[in-house]
């Protein structure tokens, strides 16, 4: 069995004036294996995380409980629901209310408070809107594992009393009390125990061990306490908690190890409950994967994960290095933007993404294309040139993009619909994220340097056809031709980019200045589209050049009567959310 689905009213950030049992305040639905929800800071991860932990409670024994501030909104109802799917018939027999026909459980907990005070309440199961109450063996088979974020690892592999390496392996079967027989480790510990005694009453010479310390230590408790009193040294009493609680877990041979590591080996320390025979849920919930990990431990950890086959993980995270290497066109993987009160499964049956997409994503969705689920706002370039300028047009326009927290994403190609169908939802609502797509046009001047206004619109149509109407997805494209052709047009960089492909391009007549400093620029046109339509122009280094030479000029202002650049305007604008085109 997994959980395939949660359901929240009025809880934390997930709630309305309004209380149907009908018609959830959040949906979230999870895939059989691997779960990465994504996005900014509250954006509502953390309350979908607590939501499962207070229904399934967890294998770390904490306590976990209902507060004030768990009430949306000051309201006095809150609920929870969880589908337990793909239940088997062996794990069905701990549960007696359970759907054969669907093969589901479903869970339940309903909270109301009067008059400031909390009501009692409990984790009920069944199809009834209440339920019955979970049994302590139908609880204990629940729990989850669970590790938090910002883990301090030293500490909790580190022997003290109630450390939690002891909690976990006293959670293992192999140390499960048994009446008729004893454990083998009591027997190591009490022979332990004997050597230490052993010792400390060793009074062999003049100057003997228990001459030196049991000896004076008897004198004192004797004069303290009576005559008759005598102290006895041990390791400690021999019972399964007190000998586990002696025990370290450390890497073999490995010294000084930083928190990366230490975190890593606590990871692979918790997931043993995930181990355990019978037919408990194995579901394992981490929050901030990435925590104290360097990126390409973060991706060998994602393999890891990956690798297992019976078990289902719910992870939280903040990192494009994670991200990218979920494999989308997993069906048994689910990637979960979290935006506003919302959320927005990347699976097929909610995005306009097909199977094609998610295999070429799979191929192609590296870690700075991955910033894309993070962002608020994301501008899709054809290649490097777009992805340098942009930026430096920005500031012009006084956007920050940065601070708009904007994403330029580089498909390095015309693949960009891979990429936009991302943000294109099968059904409402969208996504409360603009995505501009920054095209070429491609379509070529003939030898009088007109262009084809049947083929331009073709092309246009093409494009938006392929679109469609989404609110939040949008083409802007170059008027004419290509970025560079567009860019020699404008009458507001014309001179500074035949400045920076002049320095590109030293040697090549028709890039060069006459005697007087001039460019002619008939020559500059004619070599220019010459070397567009053979791709021998340096796009990166003219485009760096140019971008510099604008960041650089005080005077440089943006011209938004100038048609041959309002394309890239609009969609910084339209990325940004400032733009006012329909």
């Amino acid at each position: 069995m997994y959980l395939s689905e949660l359901r929240l009213w009025n809880f934390r950030k997930y709630g309305n004036d309004s209380f149907d049992l009908e018609h959830p305040h959040l949906r979230v639905p999870f895939a059989k294996k691997i779960n990465v929800l994504v996005g900014e800071n509250d954006s509502g991860k953390t309350a979908i995380v607590d939501a499962i932990k207070l229904v399934l409670k967890t294998n770390a024994l904490e306590y976990i409980h209902i507060t004030d501030d768990d009430f949306y909104n000051g309201s006095k109802h809150l609920r929870i629901e969880m589908t337990l799917a793909e239940v088997s018939d062996d794990e069905a027999t701990l549960f007696q209310d359970w759907d054969p026909d669907k093969r589901t459980i479903r869970l339940i907990l309903d909270v109301t408070r009067e008059n400031g005070r909390i009501s009692p309440y409990e984790v009920c199961i069944g199809e009834a809107d209440d339920g019955t109450g979970l049994d302590p063996k139908q609880k204990e088979a629940l729990k989850i594992t669970y590790l938090k974020p910002l883990r301090d690892a030293e500490n909790e592999l580190t022997a003290r009393k109630n450390s939690r390496i002891s909690q976990i392996l006293l959670g293992h079967e192999l140390f499960k009390q048994s009446s008729d027989a004893e454990h083998p480790f009591i027997g190591y510990f009490k022979n332990a125990n004997e050597s230490v005694e052993k010792w400390f009453n060793d009074a062999e010479g003049e100057n003997s061990n228990k001459s030196q310390i049991k000896d004076v230590i008897d004198k004192f408790l004797q004069e303290f306490v009576n005559v008759d009193a005598n102290s006895s040294f041990e390791l400690a009493e021999p019972n399964i908690r007190n000998i586990l609680e002696k025990i370290s877990l450390k890497v073999r041979d490995a010294k000084n190890l930083g928190l990366g590591t230490l975190n890593r080996l606590y990871m692979a320390a918790e997931l043993l409950h995930l181990n355990r025979k019978g037919n408990d849920l194995k579901l394992c919930v981490i929050e901030e994967l990435e925590a104290h990990i360097h990126p390409q431990a973060q991706m060998k950890v994602m393999k890891g994960l990956s690798s297992e086959s019976h078990e289902q993980f719910v992870l939280t995270t903040h990192s494009p290095n994670i991200t990218s290497k979920l494999r989308m066109e997993d069906e048994n993987n689910n990637l979960i933007i979290c935006k506003g009160n919302k959320v927005f499964p990347m699976g097929d049956a909610y995005t306009m993404l097909d199977k094609k997409d998610y295999k070429y994503l799979d191929h192609f969705l590296d870690v700075t294309k991955s910033s894309l689920f993070f962002a608020k706002g994301v501008i899709l370039v054809e290649g490097w040139a777009e992805e340098i300028l942009i930026p430096v047009l920005a500031e012009k326009l006084g956007i920050d993009l940065t601070t708009h927290e904007v994403s330029i994403i580089n498909v390095g190609s015309t693949a960009y619909l891979h990429f936009a169908r991302v943000f294109m939802r099968q059904n409402e609502p969208n996504m409360d994220v603009k995505c501009a797509v920054v095209t070429d046009m491609d379509v070529q001047p003939d030898d009088d340097w007109n262009f084809n206004s049947t083929f331009e619109n073709d092309k246009r149509a093409k494009i938006n056809d392929e679109i469609g109407q989404h609110g939040n997805v949008k083409v802007f494209l170059a008027p004419h031709w290509i970025l560079e052709w567009c860019l020699f047009k404008s009458p507001s960089i014309k001179n500074i980019l035949m400045e920076a492909v002049s320095e590109v391009h030293t040697g090549t007549e028709g890039f060069k200045r006459d005697e007087n400093g001039n460019f002619n620029e008939e020559s500059f046109r004619d070599k220019l589209s010459d070397n567009l339509k053979k791709r021998s122009l340096d796009k990166v280094a003219i485009a760096s050049i140019l971008a510099q030479k604008i960041q650089e000029n005080d005077n440089f202002s943006i011209d938004d009567s100038d048609e041959y650049i309002r394309y890239l305007l609009d969609a910084i604008r339209f990325a940004a959310n400032k733009y006012g085109g329909n």
